[in-house]
């Protein structure tokens, strides 16, 4: 096997016509040099220098290999620096995916954080919903997952929702927040003014639902307070669930972090008790997590999340 070593040596040798000269170019030894020389001849498996008085004289076939030995070592040499680049975080790439709450309120602050720090790495954002977020990092489609889970999905159920806590166990989990979930109401709505209510209290409302998981969600925790919810609309849209919600079409259960970036306007916002809350991670794989890149946007998004 030729090795990267042997060819520098023998450039050395090839520019400086000599064993001792490309040794002192090299800062090693006269014996160093020729032991490397008389290495790379048994792998190339043929003479490569011929000596000619004090000097070396290429061969035909050292002449190829020197010919060959340049690329080889710029291409080698640019690896080196594209490596040592993005090991010091002067460049690198993060494919990042996000729920949309996220997306809108964690990810900005994340990724202007990490730009100002960073401004070598590249970070692409997609929108999707747990669970296909978390198949997506798992077939290699992305980097970083922004998933979330309800308080109550650790119940060893293997449903749509992916809600199981097991499906998480191969993954790295950076914990962010937790979410609480908070009602909504159209202003004027009897409830308007009240600072608490439980989930009871809005059995007889008609209701606007969110994705499907947050769809499941409710309808379990309606369950569990002893009624069906009676879902009139349903739509992944926040400002659409706040439009719906303003024009007296129904109440709804929204994430606060969803609230962050929308304006409620024509509604009011009411606390749950028992509070419903969701866990809101970062998921990464464990070879992933050790890329300085990914390691530093898992930072930058527990950083904006405690902010």
């Amino acid at each position: 096997m030729i090795e990267a070593r042997h060819l520098r040596v023998l450039r050395a040798v090839a520019t400086t016509g000599s064993f001792s000269a490309a040794a002192r170019t090299l800062g090693c030894t006269q014996p160093a040099v020729s032991q490397q020389m008389k290495a790379l001849e048994t792998s190339a498996g043929t003479p490569l220098l011929i000596r000619t008085g004090r000097e070396m004289r290429l061969t035909q076939a050292g002449e190829a290999l020197v010919r060959h030995a340049a690329g080889i070592l710029a291409g080698l040499t640019a690896a080196e620096e594209e490596i040592a680049a993005i090991a010091g975080l002067r460049a690198g790439r993060v494919r990042l995916v996000s729920f949309p709450s996220g997306s809108s309120t964690l990810v900005p602050a994340a990724l202007a954080a990490l730009r100002a720090a960073h401004p070598g790495t590249q970070v692409s954002l997609v929108d999707a919903e747990p669970p296909r977020s978390v198949e997506m990092l798992r077939d290699g489609d992305c980097d970083v997952a922004l998933a979330f889970r309800y308080g109550g999905a650790s119940d060893g159920r293997d449903d749509e929702s992916g809600g199981d806590s097991a499906e998480w166990d191969d993954l790295v989990v950076r914990p962010l927040l937790t979410d609480h979930l908070v009602g909504l109401v159209p202003e004027g709505h009897r409830l308007a003014e009240a600072g608490t209510v439980t989930i009871g209290d809005l059995a007889e409302e008609p209701w606007i639902a969110g994705c499907p998981r947050c769809r499941r969600q409710l309808v379990e925790v309606c369950e569990g307070a002893g009624f069906t919810p009676r879902i009139d609309f349903a739509t992944d849209d926040y400002p659409a669930v706040i439009g719906l919600v303003a024009a007296g079409l129904g109440v709804a259960v929204l994430p606060e972090l969803a609230l962050e970036s929308v304006r409620p306007k024509g509604t009011r916002t009411i606390m749950l008790d028992p509070p419903v809350v969701r866990e809101i991670v970062a998921l990464t794989l464990p070879d992933l997590s050790r890329v300085p890149a990914v390691a530093a946007t898992l930072d930058r998004l527990a950083l904006a999340a405690a902010r």
